[in-house]
């Protein structure tokens, strides 16, 4: 029976055999890798993965597309929201701590997934997510462009990315209204410690008004916490790298008062 596609789940299904192969080359998956697939929907990704990886874990929070997944004998299907997912305990329970994740990602909840994803990078190897184009490019745009924003920072401090596969709405059944691309995301060796849930207030606050100077902003905020005197806030926040945010982050940490 044909699977209607449920606008709830912001399902759009790939169906180019051609964009698939490109997609998996970009992977390059190996017999025996530990590899975890989020949303594999009608398994179009799903069967030339298994077939070079030889097993593969699956997340499916759709309940048919599950019970279609688990005849598969190759698969080990999740039925759950991955925000739910516990990717660290999955990974502890395969004795990995290089764990593959690829995806074609739900366009309305792509960037809560990419952030829940950052509380497990360390057992994680690399992601290719199939995203909104729009959305790959505000991960991987650089300060001073108009794409450069909250995401860029936060994905940036802890990956090394780039766009590795471009494709258009015809790939998939129904087509989206927007392009889209998959990005390539390796996790760094050796980030800067900064504690996330501070970073991420830090540099939400800065891009919260983003027209206007950071003395607007986030100079206010840092003022109300005693630190930044010497940071130049006559900027606007995507005039600021990736490094100061995160160096100001690491100042803001080391000030505050051990209980």
């Amino acid at each position: 029976m044909r699977h209607l596609p449920r606008k709830r789940f912001g399902q759009h299904f790939l169906t180019d055999q051609g964009v698939i192969a490109d997609i998996v080359d970009a992977i390059d998956p190996h017999p025996g890798e530990a590899m975890l697939e989020i949303g594999p929907g009608l398994a179009a990704m799903t069967q030339p993965l298994v077939e070079r990886v030889g097993h593969l874990q699956v997340i499916e929070l759709d309940r048919d597309l599950a019970l279609r997944l688990r005849q598969h004998a190759q698969l080990t299907v999740h039925e759950a929201d991955v925000l739910k997912v516990d990717i660290t305990a999955l990974a502890e329970s395969l004795q990995t701590k290089n764990l593959r994740v690829v995806g074609n990602l739900p366009y309305n909840i792509s960037t809560p997934i990419l952030f829940h994803l950052l509380d497990h990078v360390s057992v994680i190897q690399d992601q290719h997510f199939m995203l909104q184009k729009e959305v790959v490019e505000r991960m991987v745009a650089k300060p001073s462009t108009a794409a450069y924003g909250r995401l860029s920072v936060m994905l940036q401090w802890r990956y090394a990315m780039e766009m590795v596969v471009e494709v258009g709405p015809m790939a998939f059944d129904p087509p989206p209204r927007v392009d889209s691309a998959v990005v390539r995301m390796l996790p760094h060796l050796h980030p800067a410690q900064v504690p996330l849930p501070l970073l991420s207030e830090l540099v939400q606050v800065a891009f919260s008004q983003r027209r206007k100077l950071l003395r607007h902003t986030l100079g206010r905020w840092l003022q109300e916490r005693g630190v930044g005197a010497d940071f130049d806030v006559q900027r606007r926040a995507e005039e600021v790298s990736v490094a100061e945010y995160v160096l100001l982050a690491q100042r803001l940490s080391a000030s505050r008062p051990v209980l």
